[in-house]
């Protein structure tokens, strides 16, 4: 009876929505509508579809060992650039403080409670999902050493965070987590500026400020508008506040739970106009609502994905490691993509943009994760919004807000991690750049894997013999390193030497070495000997897409479509590779099911690529453990899945027999 309730009230639910969504009404009616029936009927919302209950062989199910301070391909360590002389846009990151201890938390969740404690307790719930996030250079910091923000500040600027905007707890009288905010407005050697955000809403149990379980509530009034622009008056005053044309700037979280947003910013208006601050500038987010800002006496609004926003669910691809698992999980790029193309209203706007979002450290075995978020997703996601969603806008008025610099427990960070390093960091600095086309194509670069050496001189005769100028890379052993310089030495070629290990070596030193070309601008690699590298059959492929190079190579100078090219036919998918395996990388990739056209089948011989389609392999940023396996099977299954990567990206893929010399 409970389950026949449960499927009349999701079709009721489905039904309200299709007709509330073909109602005439804007956008700001709409979210106001949709926040006060969530507010008193959430339950009436289906729960997410579930994820693949995974029972290997009848023993329960599978649980892939993982390390949450592994780096990952594709971690980027520190490093000294300089930005543009004239930035583009200021970009604002929202900066939580709740890494301190407070009398109200100790009291709530326990002694010595800060965000940390939820950030460490998060744990995977599918294959593929990145928990716990962990922090690096900065370590699980406390807000009470004013030292943090002063180095948290110096790292900001020198990768183009222009601003902070904090968050603002304050009910009636009584502030919450506001120490470090004082210590800063107290350490006049801190030079960024930075802005406030009222956090609005009631302090729940849930994290999410609804009306169930709450710790400590608003009481919204006249007298409270005038007591809180009276208490925040110095920071409004400081010379480091973020102004937006002479005025310092003032957020609020959600002005629809004010009485009455209007009069609550004319109060403040007037307050400020007759204490010495003079005009200010009001922006609200637009996390739950989104009026027109000046229908309530304010002068902006700004997005806050991944609110506002909802892209695909992926929670029935998830192969789940807690089978208890039930969040949401969604499509990070789409989110991306969507608001990267929306157009800006005609009302004034600060885009904003979101480098991930995972709040499962919040919300155990219930999160809501936003998968195939990326750094350079993240780039090209801001590059847009600056170079050209905010390029009608005058300079002194491009503001885009960033969520976040240290949401740890919710996924949404731009400082270092353990897996990633200083990646979304430096991707930041990259969007700041104005963006170039890539070079053309205009040498290939070859991946040889020499594990001895007599094939190692006749591949590399046969290379030399193309006439094209090569960047030639070769990974070996460190035994074997001798051997190898010395046997390119006796060829008139310049080749760069790495060391890899032992497991799983060919596939990932391929990845490895594949992420370093991309970031360093080459476009076209040929991968050979990935596979059985001391086979008689493999060196006669090795040689003879050698000798076809000048063919591929052009191939790929004049289709630009041109992904990938096979040299001999794909073989099966070797019997190691389970299709449990296949659907499961397939699903940490983001590639969608397999289709009978483009099924699997592992490539056996050498293949060329173009390195732009490798991008969501790449962009997966897989842990180097994912190969130490003896059997090779995650490397096997990611040779097996290239056509796939390629396709998915939107290139072709080529046969060897589709080239004629």
């Amino acid at each position: 009876m409970t389950t026949l309730k449960a499927k009349l009230r999701a079709a009721v639910y489905l039904a309200l929505r299709t007709g509330f969504r073909a109602l005439p009404l804007s956008e700001g009616q709409r979210d106001r509508l949709r926040g006060r029936f969530l507010d008193r009927h959430s339950d009436w919302v289906p729960p997410p579809a579930r994820g693949r209950l995974d029972v290997a062989g009848g023993d329960g199910a599978r649980r892939p060992l993982v390390r949450a301070d592994e780096p990952a391909i594709g971690h980027v360590p520190y490093r000294a650039e300089a930005l543009p002389a004239t930035l583009p846009a200021t970009l604002v990151a929202f900066y939580l403080p709740q890494f301190h201890p407070i009398e109200q938390n100790d009291a709530w969740w326990g002694k010595g409670f800060t965000e940390w404690r939820n950030v460490t307790r998060a744990l995977p719930q599918f294959e593929g999902h990145v928990q716990p996030r962990l922090p690096a250079d900065l370590g699980f910091y406390d807000l009470r050493n004013p030292q943090i923000m002063r180095e948290q500040a110096s790292l900001a600027q020198e990768y183009g965070i222009g601003a902070f905007c904090f968050y603002y707890y304050w009910f009636s009288g009584t502030t919450l987590l506001e120490t470090p905010l004082r210590q800063w407005l107290a350490d006049d050697s801190i030079e960024m500026p930075f802005c406030l955000c009222w956090a609005n809403e009631n302090w729940a149990r849930r994290w999410d400020g609804r009306g169930d379980d709450i710790l400590i509530g608003q009481q919204h009034s006249a007298e409270d508008d005038i007591a809180f622009i009276a208490h925040v008056a110095d920071y409004l005053r400081d010379r480091r506040a973020l102004k937006v044309d002479g005025k310092p700037m003032l957020l609020v979280y959600r002005p629809h739970l004010l009485p009455d947003a209007r009069a609550t910013a004319q109060r403040w208006r007037q307050w400020c106009r007759d204490h010495d601050i003079g005009e200010i500038h009001l922006a609200y987010v637009q996390g739950f609502e989104r009026p027109d800002p000046r229908d309530i006496d304010f002068d902006a609004a700004v997005e806050f994905p991944p609110n506002m926003s909802n892209p695909r669910s992926l929670t029935a691809d998830q192969y789940l490691i807690n089978p208890e698992f039930h969040g949401d999980v969604r499509d990070w790029r789409e989110l991306a993509s969507e608001l990267a193309a929306r157009p800006l209203p005609d009302y004034p706007l600060y885009p904003g943009v979101n480098p991930g979002w995972d709040n499962e450290a919040r919300r155990s075995g219930r999160g809501r994760v936003y998968l195939h978020a990326s750094p350079r997703g993240y780039r090209d996601w801001l590059s847009t919004t600056i170079h050209q969603r905010l390029a009608p806008i005058p300079p002194s008025q491009r503001l885009v807000f960033i969520n976040a610099w240290n949401e740890w427990a919710e996924g949404a960070v731009l400082e270092p991690d353990l897996r990633l390093g200083h990646a979304y960091l430096d991707a930041t600095r990259q969007a700041l750049r104005t963006p170039t086309m890539r070079p053309a194509t205009s040498r290939p670069c070859v991946l040889i894997h020499a594990r001895e050496v007599g094939a190692l001189t006749q591949r590399l005769n046969a290379i030399g013999g193309t006439g094209l100028e090569w960047r030639i890379i070769i990974t070996t052993t460190e035994g074997l390193r001798p051997t190898i310089e010395q046997a390119v030495q006796q060829t008139s070629l310049v080749a760069e030497i790495e060391i890899v290990g032992d497991q799983g070596s060919d596939v990932l030193s391929f990845l490895q070495i594949a992420e370093r070309l991309y970031v360093e601008g080459e476009q076209v690699l040929l991968n050979v000997s990935a596979g059985a590298p001391h086979a008689p059959h493999q060196l006669n492929a090795d040689l003879a897409v050698a000798d076809c190079a000048s063919v591929a190579f052009r191939a790929f100078v004049s289709e630009p479509d041109l992904g990938m090219i096979t040299v001999g036919s794909r073989g099966a998918v070797p019997a190691s590779v389970s299709d449990r395996d296949l659907g499961a990388l397939r699903a940490r990739l983001g590639l969608g099911p397999a289709t009978e056209e483009h099924g699997n089948g592992e490539a056996t011989g050498p293949f060329w690529v173009r390195l732009s389609a490798l991008r969501p392999l790449l962009d997966a940023h897989l842990p180097r453990s994912l190969f130490d396996d003896d059997a090779g099977t995650q490397a096997k299954a990611v040779i097996a899945l290239l056509p796939s990567v390629v396709r998915h990206a939107g290139a072709r893929v080529k046969e060897e027999a589709g080239l004629t010399r």
